[in-house]
C-alpha cells in the first residue's frame, strides 16, 4: 500500500530542462554576446564553474568566473521566478494523490528559493509537506541520502513511497533503495530512454488519466 511520494521537480514538475540546455546561449544574449550553433552541446558534460571558464575564454569576455556565475544564476533566477510552466497534467496528478491523502515532498538539485519562487507562482507549492535539496544536505541523486531523509520526512518505508524523477540515475539509485518508482518522460533523457523504461516500476510517457495510474500503483 503506498503511503507517500517523492517528486523530483526539473523535468518531472516543471518544463525546465531547456533552461539548462541553453543556459549558456541565454546568458550570452543577455550581454550582446551571439552564441555559436552548438553551445548547448558543448556545456552539457560541464559543471557551472567549468561552463563559465569556457565561456570566458571561449568568447573573450574580460570577465571573472564570479561575475559570470552571478550572471548566469540571474537568467535561472528569472526563468523560475517568471516564465517556467508546470508539465501538462502535474496539477490533476497532485489532486488526485491528495484525495487519496497521500503526503508529498520535494527532492531536488536545485536552488530552493528558485523553485520554491516557481511553485508558488503555478499554485501548487500547497500540495507539499516539505523539500530537501541536494546543496542543503550534501549529497547527489548518485546516492540515495536526498530519498531517504524524505521518507523519513514523510514517516513512510521505501516500499511504500513512490519517487517520480525523469533521468535515469535517479530512477535507479531511488529504484535499488527500495522505493516504487515512477519515471516521468522528458526529451531531455531521450538518450537513455530505454534504460528509463526497464528500470522503473511504472513508467510514465505524460501525465494523464489519474484513475488508470492509481490502478496500476495499487497492484504494486
Amino acid at each position: 500500500m503506498i503511503k507517500g511520494a517523492i517528486f523530483d521537480v526539473d523535468g518531472t514538475l516543471l518544463n525546465s530542462m531547456p533552461v539548462w540546455e541553453n543556459l549558456g546561449e541565454l546568458y550570452l544574449r543577455s550581454i550582446g554576446v551571439e552564441a555559436e550553433k552548438g553551445l548547448g552541446e558543448e556545456l552539457c558534460a560541464m559543471s557551472l564553474p567549468q561552463g563559465a571558464d569556457y565561456l570566458i575564454q571561449h568568447y573573450h569576455l574580460g570577465k571573472t568566473r564570479n561575475k559570470v556565475l552571478d550572471g548566469i544564476n540571474q537568467q535561472v533566477r528569472e526563468f523560475y521566478t517568471e516564465k517556467v510552466p508546470l508539465k501538462p497534467g502535474v496539477r490533476e496528478f497532485l489532486e488526485g494523490l491528495r484525495e487519496y491523502r497521500i503526503p508529498m515532498v520535494i527532492v531536488t538539485t536545485s536552488d530552493r528559493s528558485n523553485v520554491e519562487a516557481a511553485l508558488k507562482r503555478l499554485g501548487v507549492l500547497n500540495f507539499f509537506d516539505g523539500m530537501l535539496t541536494c546543496t542543503e544536505l550534501g549529497t547527489d541523486k548518485n546516492r540515495p541520502d536526498i530519498y531517504l531523509a524524505a521518507s523519513l520526512q514523510l514517516d513512510t518505508e521505501p516500499w511504500e513511497t513512490l519517487v517520480f524523477e525523469d533521468a535515469y540515475h535517479a530512477v535507479l539509485t531511488a529504484k535499488k533503495a527500495g522505493f516504487q518508482t515512477v519515471a516521468i518522460y522528458d526529451e531531455a533523457n531521450d538518450g537513455k530512454l530505454g534504460k528509463i523504461w526497464n528500470t522503473a516500476d511504472i513508467y510514465l510517457s505524460e501525465y494523464a488519466d489519474f484513475d488508470m495510474f492509481w490502478r496500476r500503483v495499487s497492484k504494486l
